[in-house]
């Protein structure tokens, strides 16, 4: 270029990713572990020999700290953590801190040191850090079942019955996000009807401070919100309120009947598949 001859790199660093030309990632694997090292060598200075910092003191600053230094971008190199060479710079880097979360000996074995301590290995650690992020981009390779999960919802006007919605969601799916998608649908059906003040009601606690906690940003529970404030822009008044489970009340007896009616009608197809985290997690660690 311009007469001067450009060499070919071996290896190159993207966004704190250093990618060799051979993709073993040796050289990203070296690099993530003498900054974990580093951290840890600094934190035992500063806290002397002994480090009388709380387990759980100790336990954070692993969680927030070393764990995310060591799986930064897992899901493009985390098939090498298979290779024995490079557990070895990882367990190098996790034995200091499992010891010393379990105030052991340095004689204890790393093993026994990670179960009294209650982490996992850091090999295991990237290979979920990169399944939860496959999980999320919709593209896990984890089985997931074929059972089905039902909700469904009650719209009543005064004491009629006025329409019925059964919901499906597969197997994995939890009853919070069941409860979530039937408030949503309700909000939708809201934005729908022409009428001017309306109740929803629910007997799911966790779900109803889900909508009303700002600071949750599940998907549902955003759209849930954003379906009110579109009502509101209707001059339509929405009241969400909690009812106790199985209190005989007609409308939550109808829509639970509704749920189980539609368990056993005919598969379809769901109307919300998001698979939730820890159903992930328990799959990995399972």
């Amino acid at each position: 270029m311009t007469g001067v001859d450009i060499e070919m790199s071996k290896e190159i660093k993207i966004l704190g990713l250093t990618i060799d030309s051979k993709l073993t990632f040796n050289k990203h694997v070296a690099n993530i572990c003498a900054k974990a090292t580093d951290i840890y060598k600094r934190l035992s200075k500063a806290a002397r020999v002994s480090w009388g910092l709380h387990p759980e003191i100790i336990r954070l600053i692993y969680s927030a700290t070393i764990e995310p230094v060591i799986t930064y971008a897992a899901a493009a190199w985390a098939p090498a953590a298979g290779k024995l060479g490079v557990q070895k710079h990882l367990n190098a880097v996790q034995r200091g801190f499992a010891q010393k979360l379990c105030k052991s000996y340095r004689t204890v074995s790393l093993n026994a040191a990670l179960v009294l301590a209650g982490i996992l290995p850091l090999d295991l650690r990237i290979q979920e850090a990169a399944a939860l992020y496959e999980a999320r981009r919709g593209s896990s390779r984890l089985v997931l079942g074929d059972q089905a999960t039902e909700a469904a919802l009650s719209l009543w006007n005064n004491e009629a019955e006025i329409k019925a919605v059964k919901l499906s969601l597969p197997a994995y799916c939890t009853v919070y996000q069941a409860e979530l998608l039937a408030i949503c649908k309700a909000t939708s059906e809201i934005l729908r009807n022409s009428g001017g003040s309306f109740g929803l009601y629910s007997d799911s606690r966790a779900a109803l401070e889900t909508v009303t906690g700002q600071w949750n940003l599940h998907p549902l529970a955003v759209e849930i919100r954003r379906n009110v404030n579109r009502a509101l822009e209707q001059n339509k008044m929405v009241s969400l309120y909690w009812i106790k489970a199985h209190a005989g009340l007609p409308g939550n007896e109808r829509a639970d009947y509704l749920a189980k009616e539609a368990t056993l009608s005919s598969r379809r197809k769901p109307n919300y598949d998001q698979v939730p985290v820890s159903f992930v997690k328990r799959n990995i660690r399972g």
